[in-house]
């Protein structure tokens, strides 16, 4: 499943606007999660909800259950940003953890193995072609939202949509670069790519290290590099690993 959220800004009493450090004691009402817009991979239907056309509650309940059913979360900055603030509503709002998943966070694949100028996603997609983020108003579309205007919440749905849509393209471009990605091997007997979980492997001579001789395999598909040990006494010696 990919995923992006919108959160609300903090909103504090201060006494200037140069290098502030806020107390607790200052704040009016802290972040919350606005919107949120998700898609299982490789499905045309976007989902989306917002406080403005669900509860908060119920707009919680929704992208919670999508979370269980869920195996993978690809995100972009999701580690530190969606995900913990996720969870910390639904552990506001009295709700369980959602049953375990595995997280994709295309930031660090962008910083770990690129040298963009800038790893923002918008900067990405367009250094790839694939787009760019929908223009707004900037932070006032934020203000407005909160101020409940409908034609901006319009916007904000477009906007949040549009993420996901662009999450998808950069992850699908990204796919043989990213290493420790779940294995679809793990899911069947057949020998498949790692990454994508196509059948047209290839082998591609062989590796060696201190752990033992590897067969190695590229992906006709996605381009992926996978290894597969190349000994007898293996419990499934056809099963693919990650290079």
């Amino acid at each position: 499943m990919l995923l992006d959220i919108e959160t609300s800004p903090n909103l504090a009493y201060v006494w200037g606007i140069w290098e502030q450090n806020v107390n607790v004691n200052h704040m009016v009402s802290s972040s919350t999660t606005l919107c949120w817009a998700a898609k299982w991979l490789g499905d045309k239907k976007v989902m989306f909800d917002s406080i403005h056309s669900s509860s908060p509650k119920k707009m919680l309940k929704g992208i919670h259950d999508l979370l269980d059913e869920a195996d993978v979360v690809i995100h972009y900055n999701g580690r530190k940003f969606d995900i913990p603030t996720l969870n910390k509503e639904f552990l506001l709002s009295g709700m369980l953890p959602p049953s375990p998943y595995k997280q994709i966070d295309l930031l660090l694949v962008a910083r770990g193995a690129f040298r963009f100028q800038s790893n923002k996603l918008d900067y990405v997609a367009q250094q790839l072609g694939l787009g760019r983020k929908t223009s707004h108003e900037g932070f006032q579309l934020w203000v407005k939202c909160m101020e409940r205007d409908a034609p901006a919440w319009k916007r904000m749905k477009k906007y949040n949509i549009n993420d996901v849509v662009l999450l998808e393209r950069v992850y699908l471009k990204m796919l043989p670069w990213i290493k420790g990605h779940p294995n679809h091997g793990d899911h069947g007997e057949d020998m498949v790519c790692v990454n994508c979980g196509s059948k047209r492997v290839h082998r591609r001579g062989t590796s060696v290290n201190a752990s033992g001789r590897y067969s190695r395999y590229q992906c006709g598909d996605c381009g992926t590099w996978g290894r597969t040990r190349a000994t007898p006494q293996t419990k499934n010696p056809h099963r693919l690993m990650g290079e």
